[in-house]
Protein backbone atom coordinates (compact mmCIF):
# COMPACT_ATOMS: atom_id res chain seq x y z
CA UNK A 1 0.00 0.00 0.00
CA UNK A 2 1.46 3.27 -1.01
CA UNK A 3 -0.50 6.62 0.73
CA UNK A 4 -0.35 10.23 -0.47
CA UNK A 5 -0.75 13.57 1.07
CA UNK A 6 -2.04 16.28 -0.77
CA UNK A 7 -0.77 20.15 -0.04
CA UNK A 8 -4.50 22.05 -0.66
CA UNK A 9 -4.37 24.69 2.06
CA UNK A 10 -2.66 27.61 0.25
CA UNK A 11 -4.45 30.52 -0.03
CA UNK A 12 -3.47 31.17 -3.97
CA UNK A 13 -2.35 34.99 -3.62
CA UNK A 14 -0.42 34.99 -6.87
CA UNK A 15 -4.30 33.76 -8.47
CA UNK A 16 -6.27 36.79 -6.98
CA UNK A 17 -8.93 37.32 -7.71
CA UNK A 18 -9.62 33.84 -8.71
CA UNK A 19 -9.25 32.44 -5.30
CA UNK A 20 -11.65 34.70 -3.66
CA UNK A 21 -14.35 32.39 -3.37
CA UNK A 22 -12.70 29.28 -4.34
CA UNK A 23 -9.07 27.57 -3.25
CA UNK A 24 -6.39 27.67 -5.94
CA UNK A 25 -6.75 23.49 -5.76
CA UNK A 26 -10.24 23.46 -6.60
CA UNK A 27 -10.05 26.14 -9.56
CA UNK A 28 -11.48 24.21 -12.69
CA UNK A 29 -8.73 22.50 -15.50
CA UNK A 30 -11.05 21.52 -18.37
CA UNK A 31 -13.79 21.23 -15.97
CA UNK A 32 -12.22 19.30 -13.07
CA UNK A 33 -10.49 20.54 -10.20
CA UNK A 34 -7.08 20.41 -9.84
CA UNK A 35 -6.61 18.65 -7.12
CA UNK A 36 -9.04 15.82 -8.72
CA UNK A 37 -6.55 15.76 -11.87
CA UNK A 38 -4.28 14.88 -8.91
CA UNK A 39 -6.12 12.49 -7.45
CA UNK A 40 -6.50 10.81 -10.59
CA UNK A 41 -2.85 10.48 -11.09
CA UNK A 42 -2.37 9.21 -7.59
CA UNK A 43 -4.65 6.20 -8.70
CA UNK A 44 -3.20 5.72 -11.69
CA UNK A 45 -0.19 4.95 -9.65
CA UNK A 46 -1.39 2.42 -7.02
CA UNK A 47 -2.11 4.89 -4.10
CA UNK A 48 -5.00 3.85 -2.26
CA UNK A 49 -5.54 6.07 0.82
CA UNK A 50 -4.86 9.81 -0.17
CA UNK A 51 -4.75 13.14 2.68
CA UNK A 52 -5.73 16.23 1.93
CA UNK A 53 -4.38 18.86 4.16
CA UNK A 54 -6.13 21.99 3.97
CA UNK A 55 -7.04 25.30 5.28
CA UNK A 56 -8.01 27.59 3.63
CA UNK A 57 -11.38 27.54 2.75
CA UNK A 58 -11.24 23.86 3.66
CA UNK A 59 -14.80 23.51 3.82
CA UNK A 60 -15.15 23.04 0.05
CA UNK A 61 -13.20 20.25 -0.36
CA UNK A 62 -15.40 17.78 1.74
CA UNK A 63 -18.43 18.26 -0.30
CA UNK A 64 -17.32 17.58 -3.75
CA UNK A 65 -14.61 14.48 -2.41
CA UNK A 66 -16.40 13.23 0.52
CA UNK A 67 -14.81 9.90 1.31
CA UNK A 68 -13.10 9.39 -1.93
CA UNK A 69 -15.25 6.33 -2.97
CA UNK A 70 -16.22 7.97 -6.10
CA UNK A 71 -12.92 7.70 -7.02
CA UNK A 72 -12.11 4.00 -5.16
CA UNK A 73 -9.71 6.04 -3.34
CA UNK A 74 -9.87 6.24 0.85
CA UNK A 75 -10.12 9.91 1.53
CA UNK A 76 -9.20 11.98 4.96
CA UNK A 77 -8.74 15.79 5.63
CA UNK A 78 -6.18 17.37 7.72
CA UNK A 79 -7.07 20.96 8.50
CA UNK A 80 -4.36 23.54 9.70
CA UNK A 81 -5.57 26.19 12.24
CA UNK A 82 -2.60 28.11 11.29
CA UNK A 83 -0.20 28.32 8.83
CA UNK A 84 2.53 25.19 9.02
CA UNK A 85 4.60 25.50 6.36
CA UNK A 86 5.53 22.53 3.49
CA UNK A 87 7.00 20.72 6.29
CA UNK A 88 4.55 21.33 8.77
CA UNK A 89 1.38 20.81 6.89
CA UNK A 90 3.17 17.11 6.20
CA UNK A 91 3.62 16.06 9.56
CA UNK A 92 0.43 17.26 10.61
CA UNK A 93 -1.75 15.20 7.89
CA UNK A 94 0.65 12.52 8.50
CA UNK A 95 -0.64 12.07 11.50
CA UNK A 96 -3.96 10.27 10.35
CA UNK A 97 -1.99 7.43 9.52
CA UNK A 98 1.50 7.11 10.55
CA UNK A 99 0.72 4.77 13.44
CA UNK A 100 -0.83 1.98 10.68
CA UNK A 101 2.43 1.87 8.40
CA UNK A 102 5.38 -0.04 7.93
CA UNK A 103 8.34 1.99 8.09
CA UNK A 104 9.50 0.96 4.11
CA UNK A 105 5.76 2.27 3.17
CA UNK A 106 6.22 5.38 0.36
CA UNK A 107 4.41 8.54 1.44
CA UNK A 108 4.05 10.76 -1.90
CA UNK A 109 3.47 14.31 -1.22
CA UNK A 110 1.25 16.46 -3.91
CA UNK A 111 1.86 20.11 -4.33
CA UNK A 112 -1.69 21.47 -4.70
CA UNK A 113 -1.19 23.89 -7.30
CA UNK A 114 0.68 21.52 -10.02
CA UNK A 115 -0.41 19.76 -13.19
CA UNK A 116 1.85 17.20 -13.86
CA UNK A 117 1.84 13.78 -16.42
CA UNK A 118 4.94 12.49 -15.09
CA UNK A 119 5.29 8.73 -14.45
CA UNK A 120 4.74 8.75 -10.42
CA UNK A 121 4.66 5.14 -10.31
CA UNK A 122 8.13 4.95 -12.01
CA UNK A 123 9.42 7.62 -9.15
CA UNK A 124 8.18 5.37 -6.29
CA UNK A 125 9.72 2.37 -7.79
CA UNK A 126 12.94 4.72 -7.52
CA UNK A 127 12.34 5.62 -4.32
CA UNK A 128 12.26 1.90 -3.07
CA UNK A 129 15.27 0.18 -5.18
CA UNK A 130 17.88 3.45 -4.32
CA UNK A 131 16.88 3.27 -0.43
CA UNK A 132 16.63 6.81 -0.47
CA UNK A 133 14.87 9.26 2.61
CA UNK A 134 13.20 11.29 -0.01
CA UNK A 135 13.03 11.24 -3.75
CA UNK A 136 11.84 14.23 -6.03
CA UNK A 137 10.43 14.74 -9.22
CA UNK A 138 12.81 16.93 -11.15
CA UNK A 139 12.30 18.77 -14.22
CA UNK A 140 13.95 20.69 -16.84
CA UNK A 141 13.30 24.35 -17.57
CA UNK A 142 14.13 26.75 -20.24
CA UNK A 143 15.37 29.10 -17.25
CA UNK A 144 15.30 28.32 -13.57
CA UNK A 145 16.01 31.80 -12.43
CA UNK A 146 12.26 31.63 -11.48
CA UNK A 147 12.39 29.12 -9.22
CA UNK A 148 16.04 27.80 -8.08
CA UNK A 149 17.71 24.74 -8.68
CA UNK A 150 18.40 21.52 -7.93
CA UNK A 151 21.90 19.95 -8.94
CA UNK A 152 22.46 16.50 -8.69
CA UNK A 153 25.41 13.92 -9.20
CA UNK A 154 25.97 11.15 -12.11
CA UNK A 155 24.30 8.70 -9.72
CA UNK A 156 21.04 10.55 -9.65
CA UNK A 157 21.69 11.71 -5.76
CA UNK A 158 20.58 15.40 -5.19
CA UNK A 159 23.86 17.36 -3.81
CA UNK A 160 22.12 20.86 -2.79
CA UNK A 161 19.04 22.83 -2.89
CA UNK A 162 19.38 26.25 -4.37
CA UNK A 163 17.69 29.37 -4.04
CA UNK A 164 16.91 31.63 -6.67
CA UNK A 165 19.99 33.23 -8.75
CA UNK A 166 20.91 35.13 -11.49
CA UNK A 167 22.99 32.49 -13.14
CA UNK A 168 21.87 28.99 -12.14
CA UNK A 169 24.51 26.06 -12.18
CA UNK A 170 21.53 23.66 -13.83
CA UNK A 171 18.44 23.83 -15.36
CA UNK A 172 16.95 21.19 -13.31
CA UNK A 173 14.09 22.41 -10.75
CA UNK A 174 12.08 20.98 -8.04
CA UNK A 175 8.91 19.76 -9.80
CA UNK A 176 6.31 20.16 -6.15
CA UNK A 177 5.88 15.93 -6.10
CA UNK A 178 8.01 13.71 -3.37
CA UNK A 179 8.32 10.50 -1.80
CA UNK A 180 9.58 10.18 1.30
CA UNK A 181 10.60 7.22 3.74
CA UNK A 182 8.13 7.65 6.61
CA UNK A 183 10.79 8.16 9.05
CA UNK A 184 11.79 11.10 7.50
CA UNK A 185 8.34 12.55 8.32
CA UNK A 186 8.06 11.37 11.85
CA UNK A 187 11.47 13.62 12.35
CA UNK A 188 9.50 16.78 11.77
CA UNK A 189 8.40 18.08 15.10
CA UNK A 190 4.17 18.46 15.13
CA UNK A 191 3.24 21.85 15.00
CA UNK A 192 6.22 23.47 13.92
CA UNK A 193 6.36 25.57 10.98
CA UNK A 194 8.51 23.94 8.88
CA UNK A 195 9.94 24.14 5.21
CA UNK A 196 10.94 20.67 3.41
CA UNK A 197 12.40 22.75 0.64
CA UNK A 198 14.21 25.53 2.57
CA UNK A 199 15.17 22.90 6.36
CA UNK A 200 13.95 18.91 5.46
CA UNK A 201 16.09 18.48 2.82
CA UNK A 202 19.32 20.51 3.23
CA UNK A 203 19.46 18.91 6.65
CA UNK A 204 19.03 15.21 5.27
CA UNK A 205 21.64 16.23 2.50
CA UNK A 206 23.78 17.19 5.82
CA UNK A 207 22.95 14.62 7.82
CA UNK A 208 24.65 12.36 4.37
CA UNK A 209 21.12 10.57 3.92
CA UNK A 210 20.17 9.67 0.23
CA UNK A 211 17.69 12.59 -1.59
CA UNK A 212 17.69 11.18 -4.46
CA UNK A 213 16.62 12.60 -7.93
CA UNK A 214 13.95 11.69 -10.52
CA UNK A 215 14.01 13.87 -13.66
CA UNK A 216 10.73 13.08 -15.94
CA UNK A 217 10.31 16.19 -18.17
CA UNK A 218 6.35 14.77 -19.23
CA UNK A 219 4.19 17.82 -19.39
CA UNK A 220 4.61 19.75 -16.05
CA UNK A 221 3.10 23.32 -15.03
CA UNK A 222 3.04 25.50 -12.16
CA UNK A 223 -0.59 26.86 -12.40
CA UNK A 224 -0.17 29.19 -9.84
CA UNK A 225 -1.82 32.36 -11.69
CA UNK A 226 -4.52 32.86 -13.92
CA UNK A 227 -2.33 32.86 -17.06
CA UNK A 228 -1.26 29.81 -16.18
CA UNK A 229 -4.46 28.53 -15.01
CA UNK A 230 -6.14 29.54 -18.42
CA UNK A 231 -3.01 27.73 -20.12
CA UNK A 232 -3.57 24.10 -18.32
CA UNK A 233 -7.03 24.23 -19.00
CA UNK A 234 -6.26 24.50 -22.54
CA UNK A 235 -3.64 21.78 -22.54
CA UNK A 236 -5.98 19.51 -20.81
CA UNK A 237 -9.06 19.91 -23.31
CA UNK A 238 -6.54 19.65 -25.94
CA UNK A 239 -7.34 19.72 -29.55
CA UNK A 240 -10.74 20.39 -29.35
CA UNK A 241 -12.39 23.66 -29.61
CA UNK A 242 -14.24 23.29 -26.44
CA UNK A 243 -15.78 21.01 -23.61
CA UNK A 244 -19.47 21.48 -22.06
CA UNK A 245 -20.52 19.87 -19.14
CA UNK A 246 -23.68 18.82 -18.33
CA UNK A 247 -26.71 20.13 -19.08
CA UNK A 248 -25.83 22.89 -21.04
CA UNK A 249 -27.63 25.14 -23.24
CA UNK A 250 -25.88 26.88 -25.91
CA UNK A 251 -27.54 29.20 -29.14
CA UNK A 252 -26.58 27.46 -32.43
CA UNK A 253 -25.41 30.97 -33.22
CA UNK A 254 -22.53 30.83 -30.30
CA UNK A 255 -18.73 30.65 -31.76
CA UNK A 256 -16.71 28.75 -28.85
CA UNK A 257 -12.97 28.10 -29.48
CA UNK A 258 -9.47 28.05 -28.45
CA UNK A 259 -9.85 25.01 -26.19
CA UNK A 260 -12.24 26.73 -24.22
CA UNK A 261 -13.85 24.44 -20.78
CA UNK A 262 -17.90 25.41 -20.35
CA UNK A 263 -19.18 24.23 -17.14
CA UNK A 264 -22.17 22.05 -16.37
CA UNK A 265 -25.85 23.84 -16.39
CA UNK A 266 -24.32 27.04 -18.35
CA UNK A 267 -26.37 28.80 -20.65
CA UNK A 268 -24.96 30.58 -23.46
CA UNK A 269 -27.48 33.09 -25.81
CA UNK A 270 -27.26 34.09 -29.62
CA UNK A 271 -24.28 35.42 -31.20
CA UNK A 272 -22.05 35.19 -28.26
CA UNK A 273 -18.41 34.18 -29.27
CA UNK A 274 -15.95 32.83 -26.76
CA UNK A 275 -12.15 32.19 -26.95
CA UNK A 276 -9.38 30.64 -24.57
CA UNK A 277 -11.57 31.07 -21.86
CA UNK A 278 -12.81 29.33 -18.56
CA UNK A 279 -16.62 29.58 -18.18
CA UNK A 280 -17.54 28.08 -14.51
CA UNK A 281 -21.00 26.24 -13.91
CA UNK A 282 -24.26 28.08 -13.72
CA UNK A 283 -22.99 31.06 -15.70
CA UNK A 284 -25.64 32.38 -17.91
CA UNK A 285 -24.55 34.82 -20.63
CA UNK A 286 -26.92 36.91 -22.41
CA UNK A 287 -26.63 37.92 -26.33
CA UNK A 288 -24.24 39.60 -27.91
CA UNK A 289 -21.19 39.12 -25.88
CA UNK A 290 -17.91 38.68 -26.81
CA UNK A 291 -15.07 36.94 -24.34
CA UNK A 292 -11.39 36.03 -25.04
CA UNK A 293 -9.15 34.38 -22.31
CA UNK A 294 -11.71 35.21 -19.90
CA UNK A 295 -12.51 33.59 -16.39
CA UNK A 296 -16.22 33.46 -15.40
CA UNK A 297 -16.88 32.64 -11.69
CA UNK A 298 -19.84 30.27 -10.92
CA UNK A 299 -23.12 31.37 -11.17
CA UNK A 300 -22.40 34.94 -13.01
CA UNK A 301 -24.62 36.77 -15.16
CA UNK A 302 -23.65 38.65 -17.87
CA UNK A 303 -25.82 40.85 -19.77
CA UNK A 304 -25.67 41.06 -23.24
CA UNK A 305 -22.88 42.86 -25.36
CA UNK A 306 -20.83 42.82 -22.36
CA UNK A 307 -17.06 42.49 -24.28
CA UNK A 308 -13.54 41.02 -22.27
CA UNK A 309 -10.48 39.97 -22.63
CA UNK A 310 -8.10 39.24 -20.18
CA UNK A 311 -10.44 39.48 -17.42
CA UNK A 312 -11.90 37.53 -14.39
CA UNK A 313 -15.72 38.32 -14.45
CA UNK A 314 -18.24 38.03 -11.16
CA UNK A 315 -20.82 40.08 -9.86
CA UNK A 316 -21.07 42.60 -12.13
CA UNK A 317 -17.44 43.40 -12.12
CA UNK A 318 -14.80 42.79 -15.01
CA UNK A 319 -11.16 42.61 -13.41
CA UNK A 320 -8.47 43.08 -15.83
CA UNK A 321 -5.92 40.24 -15.38
CA UNK A 322 -1.99 40.13 -16.10
CA UNK A 323 -2.09 37.89 -19.11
Amino acid sequence: MTVGILLVGGFGTRLLPLTNKTPKPMLPIANLPVTEHQLLAAKAAGITKVVLATAYLAETFTPYFGDGSKWGIELKYALESEPLGTGGAIRNAAELFLSEISDDEPIVVFNGDVLSRHDLAAQIDLHQSSLAAATLHLVSVEDARPYGCVPFDESGQVTDFLEKMENPITNTINAGCYVFSPQVIKEIELGKVVSVEREVFPELLKRGRVVQAFVDNSYWLDMGTPKALLKGSQDYVGTRKFIVGENANISTSAKISGASAIGNNVTIGANVEISSSIIRDGVTIAQGCKFESVFIEANTAVPERTQASGAYLADGEIVPLKL
